[in-house]
């Protein structure tokens, strides 16, 4: 403030600080021991988180995007003069332009973000990788370069990049366990623990059948005892599949406890434990308590208390996705079809032929 040539920066600042009174005065910081008074407040947060977090970058840019092409409108007028083309059809009912099973949707970047918005952001979808997204989309759905739209989407997709960790398959040879006859006759288990309380739970227990990879997310007590495990076990699992014939779980005192081995033995279960210190025995429930634990910080609010009411969705979403291993999703395994889902209505508004796509 005492320097006698400024430049143009400096001399703009030195104008508008003449105008108040002031005294600045030099603190080392090896005095500053004491935090301010805002870092240790935990009160202190956003009411409006978008505000603070830009929106997603492939929105603004695809939205700018102009249709200067409409391949779909052309194929509609041909169809509608009664000609036939190629794995093209127009629904007589509906007045649908489809594309051997799939609704074409038009080239239109609004309505193409407003189904992913729905198959990619929403709870029920829970932000699923790039691969698992583009199936739930082709379900019923298909529009010209999809695949590079949705790719693009989901990698600049700012929830995914914060919440996800990066994975990759483990060093050496590992040897895989026994692939099962059918669908709950072998169960891998664990507990998700340490959770900040939420309707007086603070534990989460994941049960996984290795055949169909469908998995259910217990909210319980880190307090129970293996005699609250097996009326868990009873209540979720055997009461609605079936009893299981082999439990895949790590060594936790739960599991390696004298009621609960009197009680496998007594109804023939066949317990296979990890060896300690070695998770990756059990990767299968490992991996599912990662996609859960991420599904829950996106989700869940600010103070973290209210992560019970979503473990209902989160199972919707992660039964509703596909699995690598089995290249389909766990519903459609066990039962032979996939759930029902956000639908998706398409309408012909105008008659040139254009599709308006209204997500419901």
């Amino acid at each position: 403030m005492s320097s006698k040539v400024l430049t143009c920066h400096q001399a703009r600042w030195a104008e508008f600080l003449s105008e108040f009174h002031f005294s600045i005065t030099y603190h080392p910081g090896c005095l500053a021991t004491l935090p301010d008074a805002l870092s240790p407040w935990d009160n202190v947060y956003p009411e409006w988180g978008e505000v603070f977090i830009s929106k997603n970058p492939i929105n603004s840019q695809q939205l700018i995007k102009k249709d200067e092409v409409q391949p779909s409108r052309s194929i509609f007028e041909e169809l509608g003069k009664g000609k036939s083309i190629q794995d093209y059809s127009l629904d007589s009912s509906s007045q649908l332009l489809l594309f051997k099973d799939w609704v074409v949707v038009r080239n239109d970047p609004t309505i193409q973000l407003s189904i992913l918005q729905k198959r990619h952001d929403s709870p029920l979808a829970g932000h699923p990788v790039q691969e698992r997204t583009l199936k739930l989309v082709k379900r019923d759905l298909n529009w010209s370069g999809m695949t590079q739209f949705i790719k693009d989407y989901v990698s600049s997709c700012q929830q995914c990049w914060r919440n996800k960790n990066i994975h990759h398959k483990k060093f050496g040879l590992l040897k895989p366990l026994t692939i099962p006859n059918g669908p709950w006759i072998c169960l891998s288990m664990d507990f998700i623990t340490q959770l900040p309380l939420s309707n007086s739970f603070d534990s989460i227990l994941v049960i996984v059948d290795r055949f169909s990879k469908m998995a259910v997310f217990i909210p319980t007590m880190s307090s129970i005892t293996s005699l609250d495990l097996a009326h868990l076990l009873i209540k979720n699992i055997i009461s609605k599949h079936g009893l299981p014939s082999r439990i895949v779980s790590d060594r936790g005192l739960l599991f390696v406890s004298s009621f609960w081995t009197n009680l496998c033995q007594q109804v023939k279960i066949s317990r296979d434990l990890s060896t300690a210190y070695h998770p990756e025995a059990d990767g299968q429930t490992e991996r599912v308590n990662q996609i859960l634990e991420q599904y829950i910080w996106m989700y869940v609010s600010y103070h973290q208390d209210d992560w019970n009411t979503w473990l209902s969705l989160a199972e919707f979403a992660y039964k509703n996705s596909d699995h690598s291993s089995t290249k389909q999703s766990p519903f459609f395994t066990v039962y032979g079809r996939d759930p029902q889902f956000y639908s998706v209505h398409i309408t012909q508004d105008t008659p040139s032929g254009k599709l308006s796509t209204k997500i419901q």
